[in-house]
């Protein structure tokens, strides 16, 4: 699914025009979209009382549409006007018929219209600005939304949906006025924009839903920025014929854990493995394999031998490269320190690669990548970073303000220079390729900001990878499936007290509910 900018959606609506299908027909279909995504929010319609803030272009006429449904359907409906609708507003005269009432804000001197239809609303939509509105909101508005803000503090039970955006979120970048309006709901149309999945605008989003308004798909095409799906995601999952053994799902290698960081090795490896790898090899320090094996009873090992307790041996990489060549996929960097001696190591690894499989890049590889010039030009271009906001600051030569502020822009930017697939971890993870195709997930969860989440993910991407999908395919496949675990979790216990460790059973029930039931978001 496309997430469009809003030049990008001004455009898509001008080629509407050029084709045939005007601004009147996609109003239509608009508001009657979002009636019906109200109903479905409130559960019962009949005697619903809603108030519908009217902005005074065509958001506002999406919400005057969408008003006529819901007191076709039953709802008690009233209204507050903008500005005057241009002259011989259809959707205005159609709701006056209906003796709809309404009041108009440039007559409300003192907000008491507005406070009592506040009063007796069990919703309010708002249908001030979509994305053709960029902040700062003038003056009214910003004491109409703060008098609506008022009111849900002393109504609870007040609900907040927003018409495409939240009135004073930026869509493009997720900046928002100060009066945005915290929404429960946003019904946004057509196409999702950027700011929703950016902070702070997705925290004044609430609960996103897409809603079709009849614009064909084929206009946004050129459009190089997606939102994942489950349907996509179940496109991609690795098939899996009766006749196969272990060799048909691929052989992925493991370089990983440390004394500070035996976890990181158990928690890659079980990513892996939970997703369908037939095969997983830990490559670790000899004096950790027993720790591990007592834990990890479905791997096979490598020991790497060590000249000290925790420092590897020169002969520890040239067994690595030795046994490379029977591996689809080496996944590398998931708690093995950053200290001189696994610095070397992983050079070593990386760097003197004659024939190298796909590589998955994680933690210590990155922050060892970041300390060496022109890494990139180094390094073969089959390989996937999975970069957290500081490492990828790192990486880039940027600030984690920097990242945060345009991150679609940072790793694009660093996925088309380096030539590899960046997946840009945090709320709402970012794929980009090196063609400059992006996709964005549509989850944040704080449950998975915690320790280990990112070796799971690194696992779970280098398990789908040597099934044999893509390196893009890998990457948002696992961040999707990884997402929807944690969402799994969550709602078994709630975000605080998650551990990394939570995730992995939920993997292949996700699994098998994406291959069951697709058609969820």
């Amino acid at each position: 699914m496309k997430i469009v900018t809003a030049d990008q959606m001004r455009q898509i609506d001008q080629e509407c025009g050029n084709i045939g299908l005007p601004t009147s027909v996609l109003m239509e279909n608009a508001g009657k979209a979002v009636a019906e995504e109200v109903r479905r929010i409130l559960g019962v319609i009949d005697q619903q009382r809603i108030l519908i803030l009217v902005g005074p272009g065509n958001n506002g006429g999406d919400g005057l549409v969408a008003a006529r449904y819901l007191h076709d359907w039953g709802a008690e409906v009233s209204l507050y006007l903008f500005d005057q609708r241009p002259a011989g507003d259809a959707n205005l005269e159609l709701v006056r018929q209906r003796g709809l009432t309404w009041v108009e804000a440039a007559r409300d001197e003192n907000l008491g219209g507005l406070d009592d239809r506040l009063s007796s609303a069990n919703a309010v939509i708002d249908a001030l600005f979509g994305t053709g509105k960029r902040r700062p909101l003038g003056d009214i508005f910003v004491r109409v939304l703060g008098r609506v803000s008022q009111a849900r503090e002393r109504q609870p039970g007040l609900r907040l949906i927003a018409l495409d955006l939240p009135s004073g979120l930026d869509a493009d970048s997720g900046a928002v006025d100060s009066a945005c309006l915290y929404a429960d709901n946003t019904i946004t149309l057509g196409f999702p924009k950027p700011g929703l999945f950016n902070l702070p605008g997705a925290e004044r989003a609430g609960k996103i839903t897409i809603v079709d308004i009849g614009i064909p798909s084929y206009l946004a095409a050129p459009v190089t920025n997606e939102l994942i799906t489950s349907d996509w995601a179940r496109s991609v999952l690795p098939r899996r014929p009766l006749g196969a053994n272990k060799g048909s799902f691929g052989r992925v290698l493991v370089v990983a854990g440390s004394i500070n960081y035996i976890g990181a090795a158990y928690l890659a490896c079980s990513g892996a493995m939970r997703v369908g790898a037939g095969l997983v090899t830990l490559a670790t320090a000899a004096s950790l394999q027993p720790v591990l094996a007592s834990k990890l009873t479905e791997v096979t090992y490598l020991p790497l031998p060590e000249s000290t307790p925790g420092v590897f041996s020169p002969q520890a990489t040239r067994l690595i490269q030795r046994e490379l060549s029977h591996y689809d996929v080496l996944l590398l960097g998931c708690g093995l320190g950053q200290s001189q001696s696994p610095t070397r190591f992983i050079k070593s690894i990386l760097f003197r690669l004659k024939a190298s499989p796909c590589l998955v890049l994680d933690a210590d590889a990155l922050n060892t990548l970041a300390k060496t010039p022109n890494w990139w030009q180094q390094l073969a271009d089959d390989a996937i970073l999975t970069p957290h906001p500081g490492e990828m600051a790192r990486l880039a030569g940027v600030s984690v303000d920097e990242v945060q502020s345009d991150r679609v822009g940072i790793a694009r930017k660093a996925a088309q220079e380096w030539h590899k697939t960046i997946v840009l971890k945090g709320a709402y993870t970012v794929i980009v390729t090196p063609d400059g195709h992006s996709s964005i997930n549509p989850i944040a969860n704080p449950g998975l900001a915690s320790a280990g989440t990112g070796d799971v993910l690194a696992g779970v991407i280098a398990g789908l990878l040597a099934q044999g999908l893509t390196l893009f395919e890998a990457a948002a496949g696992g961040v999707y499936l990884h997402g929807q675990a944690g969402e799994m979790v969550r709602d078994r216990l709630g975000d605080a007290g998650m551990l990394a460790s939570d995730l992995l059973p939920a993997l292949p029930p996700v699994i098998k509910k994406l291959k069951e039931n697709p058609s969820h978001y």
